[in-house]
This record gives structure tokens, C-alpha cells and sequence, in this order.
């Protein structure tokens, strides 16, 4: 058997190549300057996994919200606190949920449907209004009602989505002023007992009061039918 033989320096000023430190690795110690490059680039990993599991739930959770929306509004939230944002929230129905999202994921979720006209308001920083209710007019008022109490008129209506149609803050007013269920009721029941033109004007309004219309007729002919 050979055996390799290593010369120890001496008390001379001899300079040798190597060192037995060099060439024998305790594996009981750990070098603090080695482990901390070594964790560094895990760290960073994890993070940014955690980051892009984050974007995809906002990203689903926003698909999820458009499911039976009417309409999906950006509000501009720069400079809101987050009191501010809890008082909104409790004051909004139930059937209006406000998230707040990065217009690149909310962009990406509404990509290649119906709510991609909202794409001139992703600009800035928003939040979003999810409105899962016909009655349009008590979905936006609390919002409205809220700027006013607050004195933040300018954290308007950046934008919203209602059919299909881009609204800008400018035409926010047309929104806010859609007639309610219970005036469409009482204007189609108006029309069955006026002339034969006022029928004609209702069934000539917009595709949403034709509906409307059309179903509370059903229900008011089973009520009829019901009672007799």
C-alpha cells in the first residue's frame, strides 16, 4: 500500500502551494460566508414563487367575480386608507364586492371577453366594483354617496363595463340614472293599458328594459292566473 506523504511547514520561511486546509474539508464545519451565497439564491426562489401564486389567485379570483356581473367599474383608490376602504366596503349591498387588483391581472382576466372594453381605464391606480345585481343605480349610489361624505370627489369612476359598452367617468351619469326594476314594471303596466304606440316605444327600448319588461308581464299574467 502507498501512502502519500505531506511535508508540515517548519519554523522557515518556506512558502508551500498548498495547505492541509485546503485539501481536507471538515464536513462539521460550515463556512458562514459560503452558506450565506448558497441561500440567497433559494430565497429568492421561494419569494418569487409565492409572488406568481399570488397573481394567479388575484387573477382567478377576478374571473370568478365577472361570472353573473352586470357591470365592473374601476374607481380610483390613490390615496385611500384603509379605514376608508372598510367604511366602503360596509356600506356597499351584498351583491357589490370591491377588490382591489393591479389593472396588468385584471387585464389579463378579462382578456378575450365581453369586459376587454375596459381597457381605457387601466391606467393609474384602481379598484374594482363587481355588481351582481340588475338595479344598477343602488350599486353605484354608496360609492357616490361616499366621495360626497368624505370630500374625495376626485377618487372618481376611472371606467365600467355595462353590456358590452364602455362607460368613461363623463357617462357615469347614464349609469347612475338607469331606471329602477319597479319603474320598468310600472311603465310596461302604463303601456298595456295605453295606446297601441306607447307599446311600440317599450318594446323599442334598450335590450335590458325589453327583458325586464317581458317578465314582469309572465308574472303578472301567473299572479292573474293564480288568484282565479
Amino acid at each position: 500500500m502507498e501512502a502519500a506523504l505531506f511535508s508540515l511547514p517548519s519554523s522557515s520561511s518556506h512558502s508551500y502551494p498548498f495547505s492541509l486546509k485546503s485539501h481536507f474539508n471538515n464536513p462539521f464545519i460550515t463556512s458562514h460566508s459560503n452558506s450565506h451565497l448558497k441561500s440567497r439564491p433559494r430565497t429568492l426562489t421561494i419569494r418569487s414563487a409565492i409572488s406568481r401564486t399570488k397573481k394567479e389567485e388575484t387573477v382567478e379570483t377576478v374571473k370568478q367575480q365577472l361570472e353573473d356581473c352586470y357591470l365592473l367599474a374601476g374607481i380610483s383608490y390613490k390615496g385611500l386608507t384603509v379605514k376608508q376602504f372598510q367604511d366602503l366596503r360596509a356600506q356597499l349591498p351584498e351583491t357589490t364586492k370591491l377588490l382591489v387588483a393591479k389593472n396588468t391581472l385584471v387585464l389579463k382576466a378579462i382578456e378575450g371577453t365581453k369586459w376587454e372594453a375596459l381597457k381605457p381605464c387601466m391606467k393609474g391606480m384602481n379598484a374594482w366594483l363587481f355588481v351582481h345585481s340588475e338595479e344598477i343605480p343602488a350599486a353605484l349610489k354608496p360609492y357616490r354617496t361616499f366621495l360626497r361624505e368624505k370630500k374625495l370627489e376626485e377618487n372618481d369612476f376611472t371606467g365600467g363595463v355595462f353590456e358590452g359598452k364602455f362607460y368613461g367617468p363623463d357617462e357615469f351619469k347614464v349609469l347612475e340614472n338607469l331606471p329602477t326594476r319597479a319603474e320598468i314594471y310600472s311603465q310596461l303596466l302604463g303601456s298595456l293599458k295605453g295606446p297601441a304606440s306607447a307599446v311600440v316605444g317599450t318594446i323599442q327600448a334598450p335590450a335590458r328594459n325589453l327583458v325586464m319588461v317581458l317578465k314582469a308581464y309572465v308574472k303578472k299574467l301567473e299572479e292573474e292566473g293564480g288568484s282565479q
